[in-house]
């Protein structure tokens, strides 16, 4: 039972109440490295060492101090119209097979990093993420939560008129802006978490509920998107896939709703922890 966080750059074991932690590699004696993606990818190992020795996660996390729990992975996948609901608002069929897309990854930020608004129709998708542990090739439904290092939450914030701004529409561009893809606090894993299959998730700007479901509301579950991607793309240690948004996005309220400097964007998953991310004027 582990969360992995990424505090300045070293890979952290961060408590449940993520106010206090332990660098890794001093409370392991050097067994494992300070790099969070390399501890990504021992973190099957870490959560047993864990589990033996029972380290002291008792140094104070300073507020601020968390970066992206996966600072550098090599591929974000992301898949649209992946709930029920979000279907329904948005008047669309039931996709038959996953809508895959990507976020750059220079695009992640910490779970408390501001988010650049950079026009009128910024918009949030509350989302699960699900990190890759190994390199993952053609694996079954059944197999592909073995391939899985733990989850954590996501914020999939959009640039409206940017990704809308051509046709066909730029989905990849319009979500990858500096700062559009907040994630954290921690990789936590699935015996931590529970059932990815069914958490809730809610977002909150400012204070007003804007989404509120539960991921066995998605279309195509967990382990049949790690399957779907990767027969057709190889899975390495560190990727990420991004699992879709609930109802409750801005662009399809009536009125509309977007984000605006000097709110607050709070991103939260059962057992997961939360994202407080506040908007900021785009330099």
């Amino acid at each position: 039972m582990t969360r992995l966080a990424n505090r300045e750059g070293r890979a952290l074991l961060l408590a449940p109440d993520g106010r206090s932690g332990a660098d890794l590699e001093r409370a392991s004696g050097g067994r494992f490295g300070h790099d969070p993606m390399q501890a990504i990818a021992r973190l099957s190992e870490i959560s047993a060492w864990c589990a033996s020795e029972s380290p002291q996660l008792d140094a104070i996390v300073a507020a601020g101090t968390l970066g992206p729990c996966v600072p550098d992975p090599r591929q974000v996948f992301a898949i649209g119209l992946n709930y029920r609901d979000h279907a329904a608002e948005a008047g669309l069929d039931i996709p038959k097979v996953p809508m895959v897309f990507t976020k750059f990854p220079s695009c992640l930020a910490g779970p408390e990093s501001g988010i650049p608004i950079s026009s009128e129709t910024v918009d949030w998708e509350a989302e699960l993420v699900v990190v890759i542990e190994r390199e993952t090739r053609d694996v079954a439904p059944e197999d592909a939560l073995a391939c899985v290092a733990g989850v954590c939450i996501g914020q999939d914030v959009s640039d409206r008129r940017l990704q809308f701004n051509a046709k066909p529409p730029q989905f990849s561009l319009g979500k990858s802006c500096r700062g559009f893809g907040p994630i954290g606090p921690a990789v936590v894993t699935l015996d931590e978490a529970g059932n990815p299959d069914d958490l809730a998730i809610l977002c909150d700007v400012d204070g007003q509920r804007m989404q509120e479901s539960r991921t066995s509301d998605m279309i195509f579950s967990v382990p049949d998107l790690v399957s779907f991607l990767s027969r057709h793309c190889t899975l390495l240690p560190g990727d990420l896939i991004f699992t879709g948004t609930p109802a409750g996005v801005g662009s399809v309220r009536e009125p509309r709703r977007f984000l605006k400097a000097g709110e607050t964007l709070i991103t939260a998953i059962e057992g997961l922890g939360e994202l407080r991310n506040p908007c900021v004027s785009a330099e």
